[in-house]
């Protein structure tokens, strides 16, 4: 008899389960004609028009699912800014998304217009493009998606939507006050974000903040994030003569910026890939707690360094995870002369650096672009802020011209936050799993306004496959990952806080 009842109990949770899925598959097959629809509507973080159409969007999305919206002027592009009824007696999740995009190339995508979305199924090692009607019969979880913003940061939101839509057809009271903040210049660092968040206080106040941006771990595990590092840049650019010159007649005599670039540049790192300016990791401690949630994140140093292609990864820390922890020192684009079929035989005028500075919690970064700027100082350099003048050429050996970007601080949660348990007891009820939790992720969201102004913990909780191509060519979704999405909304937004 109990054999019999355990195998009932078996049946009908299965066949709950199934009812589950069956409903969340019809909720994406809405989500996928919404997402087409969206990115329709070019993003591009550089045009405002295309902000102001987005806009217009969301508030006729938001509208329609019973959300008060408002347009927040900022001392540049809006924020737009959504909530349902509010309950006094209920806590508040604020909920952060962007829907502004990188730039696009449509010569560099597989598709005529990046904006026009793309189906494809996996065929090899690549995709094929198959027609939308083929989902008709059904909806295959590893087709993908393609078009810009798809995964970065569009899908989330209609995640979001379509997650309530669900609630409503099975009549499910949110326990929760529900506040949607949506940035329209995050890829161009939100630099109005500080002071938005700041004159708008009071509408943006909530017991904590969940961002629904970035790809989940490699593993398709569902991950919380309970931290991002920060960002700052510096260009530098060194002087040779004051117009090319051809390297018969100046070489061996006239300066040149390349070598001076690339000696300063090596002199900043060692040979295992640590930065050698003093203090630059400096306050930076790793308890046995936090050690052991980044060795309990189940990535594959070896995969890593076969997907990248790279024999032996720097020696920052022992390991990916950790190596996360600590800030960075990139070179992210540099420039002479002329490469490739356009080479000349000159000694070029100028050579630049393009640097960025991941920062993290223990590091603020006008601090490290200063122990930059003292080091370049201390190997005979003559710092400028401009381009010389011929008088200032004339005076100094070695001069450089120093530009500092902006500095997006970085931000990490206690792990044993009890908002952050519940997000991760939530997620592990909802899909069955254990959750992976990491610490500090290696991107950039710029949250700490939030945190700084508002005294709320925040977490990310993301949405979509890390193979997205985000900020590249041929960005994507895996169409599973809209199922997850509203999965992974549908228990935060159904779950009681303990």
């Amino acid at each position: 008899m109990k054999k019999i009842a355990f195998l009932l109990s078996i049946l009908i949770f299965t066949s709950v389960w199934g009812q589950d899925d069956m409903a969340i598959k019809s909720q994406v097959a809405s989500a996928i004609t919404e997402l087409r629809e969206f990115i329709a509507i070019p993003n591009d973080a550089l045009n405002a028009d295309d902000i102001d159409d987005n806009v217009f969007w969301l508030k006729r999305k938001f509208g329609e699912r019973g959300f008060n919206t408002a347009v927040l002027d900022t001392e540049n592009m809006p924020l737009f800014f959504a909530a349902l009824p509010v309950d006094d007696a209920k806590p508040t999740i604020l909920i952060y998304m962007h829907f502004d995009g990188q730039s696009v190339d449509p010569s560099k995508w597989n598709q005529p217009n990046p904006y026009e979305v793309v189906l494809k199924a996996p065929d090899g090692d690549g995709f094929k493009t198959v027609s939308f009607g083929e989902l008709d019969d059904d909806i295959n979880y590893d087709w993908r998606l393609f078009g810009r913003s798809t995964s970065d940061d569009k899908s989330p939101i209609v995640m979001l939507l379509n997650t309530i839509d669900l609630l409503k057809k099975d009549g499910k009271e949110i326990p929760f006050n529900v506040k949607v903040i949506l940035d329209g210049e995050e890829e161009k660092s939100s630099k109005p974000l500080p002071k938005a968040v700041k004159q708008y206080r009071e509408l943006l106040e909530a017991d904590f903040l969940v961002i629904a941006d970035g790809p989940v771990h490699p593993s398709g595990d569902p991950t919380v994030v309970y931290g991002c590092r920060g960002i700052t840049t510096l260009t530098l650019t060194t002087y040779g003569p004051v117009k090319p010159q051809h390297s018969g007649h100046y070489g061996n005599y006239a300066p040149n910026p390349g070598f001076q670039l690339a000696q300063l540049l090596a002199s900043m790192k060692d040979k295992d890939g640590k930065v050698t300016i003093p203090g630059y990791y400096d306050g930076i401690a790793i308890g046995d707690a936090a050690m052991e949630v980044l060795k309990s994140v189940p990535d594959s140093d070896a995969e890593i360094s076969d997907k990248l292609q790279f024999k032996s990864a720097e020696k920052v820390g022992g390991f990916y995870q950790e190596a996360l922890q600590y800030p960075s020192l990139n070179i992210r684009g540099l420039g002479s002369g002329w490469i490739g079929d356009k080479a000349r035989t000159i000694v070029p005028e100028s050579a630049t650096a393009e640097l960025d500075l991941r920062l993290v919690v223990e590091t603020d970064g006008n601090r490290l672009k200063k122990l930059v700027k003292d080091h370049i100082a201390k190997q005979g350099y003559t710092v400028f802020d401009h381009v010389p003048s011929k008088e200032e050429r004339l005076a100094h050996d070695k001069i450089i011209t120093v530009t500092e970007g902006s500095v997006t601080d970085a931000f990490r949660t206690d792990l044993d936050n009890p908002y952050g348990q519940f997000l991760v007891k939530t997620l592990g009820e909802s899909f069955g799993k254990d959750v992976i939790q990491i610490r500090t992720t290696g991107g950039t969201v710029p949250i700490a306004p939030f945190i700084n102004e508002l005294k709320i913990p925040a977490f990310i909780v993301p949405m979509v496959n890390p193979d997205n191509n985000q900020h590249s060519p041929n960005e994507n979704l895996k169409i599973g990952q809209l199922a997850y999405g509203i999965k992974a909304f549908y228990g935060m937004l159904t779950s009681e806080l303990n």
